[in-house]
């Protein structure tokens, strides 16, 4: 474990790069006002997608919120091509607007909204299909929580939403999609679990700690978030 220490402590990991690291995950999440301080306690030079994470958490917090009228109105005025571009983000969408109406209880509007705006959609797209039989549905519960699809009334249904509508303008800004961090954490178990089961060394069992086990301890299935 001391060996292992040294090696680590040895290691050149540049303060730059690391904070370049945490600044591309607070960026591509759309945390404005954190990557503004971060960048300022760290001396980094201001980017300019800095002034897009705005309209980002604009939109993701209107989803979140339910609005997705706003949300659409907001998209189009940044980049109206994003939507004319993807049809299936645009289908989910509207899909997102059903079950809105549905979750208030606007059963009459719901009917219309999908017979007007989403029929087409499906008839031209299996996919699509499945996906507006699945939404209406709920319509055949008193409380439709307790639908089969019921979880497409969870919070997670619109942070889904919100996510791939971040990338989506993300990717329209050619930028990166997804934070790195994230991934490289996801490397660091994975390598770790290819290595051990070849030598025995050091682990990291926590992400928030970092504390270093016995890679032996590490096979009691604890998970490493």
């Amino acid at each position: 474990m001391e060996d292992w220490n040294d090696l680590l402590k040895a290691s050149n990991v540049k303060k730059k790069d690391l904070n370049l690291l945490v600044l591309n995950y607070l960026v591509t999440e759309g945390y404005k006002d954190s990557a503004v301080n971060f960048m300022q306690e760290a001396g980094i030079p201001s980017k300019n997608d800095i002034a897009f994470i705005e309209r980002r958490k604009q939109i993701r917090n209107s989803i979140q919120n339910g609005d997705v009228k706003t949300a659409v109105e907001i998209l189009n005025d940044l980049d109206p091509e994003i939507l004319d571009t993807d049809p299936q983000l645009f289908f989910l969408l509207q899909q997102q607007k059903l079950i809105e109406l549905i979750r208030d209880d606007n059963v009459l509007e719901a009917l219309r909204f999908a017979s007007e705006e989403l029929d087409k959609s499906g008839a031209e797209n299996e996919a699509f299909l499945e996906e507006l039989e699945k939404t209406m549905s709920l319509l055949a519960f008193k409380n439709n929580k307790l639908s089969p699809v019921g979880y497409l009334l969870d919070m997670s249904q619109r942070q889904k939403i919100a996510s791939q509508l971040n990338s989506a303008i993300l990717a329209s800004q050619a930028q990166e999609k997804n934070p790195k961090l994230p991934l490289l954490i996801k490397m660091l178990f994975w390598s770790q679990e290819q290595l051990s089961e070849k030598i025995s060394f050091p682990v990291i069992k926590n992400i928030y700690s970092a504390d270093l086990h016995e890679s032996k301890e590490n096979s009691d299935g604890e998970s490493p978030l």
